[in-house]
């Protein structure tokens, strides 16, 4: 069944403050193997102009997809989860994160398009700090696959 498209437009409560900690920026950047200094080494994260060590671009996701929970889990939308595959995902950055931001997210249906029986839905994640400012804006696409017809019977 299509998504309701009277959901594009809605918006879900922001998430709580997440902090962001070094150890997890530095565990992040060994698991995607980036040995870049300023993830790991304050001094070489100041020399750049940053406060402190700051996290790899894909960091962000750890957060924006949890954000992306409430979507996903809302039962009026009726996404059937068992059947999502990750579309596609962009961030658009303000500035780096660093060791020490709160971030919030919240979390906007931007489109819901039906093709070939799949349900495509764009979530946007606007990620904001402790004093307001925004951070960055993750775009995420998840697609619903179509039931087979053996789910139909």
């Amino acid at each position: 069944m299509a998504l309701d498209q009277s959901f594009v437009g809605r918006s879900y409560p922001p998430t709580e403050p997440y902090e962001v900690g070094r150890e997890k920026i530095r565990e992040f950047a060994q698991a995607v193997r980036d040995d870049n200094p300023a993830y790991t080494d304050r001094a070489a994260a100041e020399a750049l102009g940053h406060p402190d060590v700051i996290a790899p671009p894909t960091f962000i996701f750890t957060l924006t997809y949890q954000a992306a929970a409430q979507v996903v889990q809302d039962p009026l939308l009726g996404l059937d989860y068992s059947r999502v595959v990750h579309g596609d995902q962009k961030f658009v950055y303000s500035r780096p994160v660093r060791a020490g931001d709160q971030l919030s997210v919240t979390s906007t249906i931007d489109a819901i398009r039906s093709m070939s029986g799949n349900d495509i839905l764009d979530i946007r994640g606007e990620v904001h700090d402790a004093s307001g400012a925004h951070v960055v804006t993750a775009h995420t696409k998840l697609v619903a696959r179509a039931a087979g017809e053996e789910a139909a019977a």
